[in-house]
């Protein structure tokens, strides 16, 4: 088993502390059941949204192997932009949107990506939906408290509208909308609460301890949802030190036991049905 590193933070101390806690309540037949290469430590970042689910993959992973995982989520524009610009380094990147997996392989910051798993986004409604709401057509009728968070960085917000656009909904929605909500959970807060009628969020928030008992939601047809934000992939950056041990961990991440983490968290599995038509459909493939 690695050690971890005396200049670790706290967060990533308690983070590994969790992790070995967790190993001893385990019996040793799951713990044995994942058979990698052994090695001390590893940097990985992800763009804030897989934020959750990586620090059960991390834990589970640490559980397995008892490799110490560095780890850090961030907001994705400003970690893929540092990224880009070689401001900053990590040796594995989960990231957002295809596009910014293909510039950091034709700038040479990664070697090598590969799909990890994809986002949806989803209608969302209180517990017992009062308003009766099924489909987008519902929150363009007259009278229904409609949140979203319009006012949240991209690519939440982005998607919103390019929802509602391409539903054609734009103009019924927006005379409907209560509160432009920076914050997603704030407005999920609000939602849960009462204060609204209905929203449109990523499927992941469905599964937030917070919510996920006090909401319904319901899918919105593909051909509504925006194909840009909903690829993640994890990139191999030129900076890992030990390629074994990244080779070994991007395995971990997209075997069946790393995909059914992230779809407890609310994710698309990339070998379920829906997963396997994106990735051919958008052609998620090493540039």
């Amino acid at each position: 088993m690695g050690f971890l590193k005396k200049d670790i933070s706290r967060r990533q101390f308690i983070g590994g502390a969790l992790a070995l806690a967790a190993a001893s309540a385990v019996p040793s037949f799951i713990r044995g059941a994942y058979k990698p290469t052994q090695s001390d430590s590893l940097q990985v970042w992800t763009c804030g949204g897989l934020s959750e689910a990586f620090l059960d993959l991390n834990q589970v992973y640490t559980m397995h192997t008892g490799h110490n995982i560095q780890y850090t989520g961030a907001f994705a524009g400003a970690i893929g932009k540092s990224l880009l610009a070689e401001k900053s380094r990590t040796e594995v990147f989960g990231a957002r949107g295809l596009d910014l997996a293909k510039n950091m392989r034709k700038k040479g910051v990664s070697i090598a990506f590969e799909p990890l798993c994809f986002t949806d986004y989803v209608i969302v409604t209180p517990k017992g939906n009062p308003a009766g709401i099924r489909d987008l057509k519902d929150m363009a009728e007259p009278g229904v408290r409609v949140m979203l968070p319009l006012g949240a960085s991209p690519p939440g917000s982005a998607s919103v509208k390019g929802i509602m656009k391409l539903s054609g909904l734009t103009d019924g929605i927006m005379k409907n909308l209560m509160a432009e909500n920076a914050c997603v959970i704030s407005m999920m807060c609000d939602l849960v609460e009462g204060k609204a009628d209905v929203s449109i969020i990523e499927k992941r928030l469905t599964t937030h301890d917070r919510f996920k008992d006090r909401i319904e939601y319901f899918s919105i047809p593909a051909q509504f949802v925006p194909p840009a934000p909903l690829t993640f992939t994890i990139n191999t950056m030129k900076y890992v030190q030990d390629r074994a041990l990244a080779a070994d961990y991007i395995e971990f991440t997209r075997s069946q036991e790393g995909q059914q983490i992230l779809e407890n968290h609310g994710f698309t599995s990339v070998y379920s049905a829906r997963g396997l038509d994106l990735i051919e459909r958008f052609g998620v493939k090493d540039v």
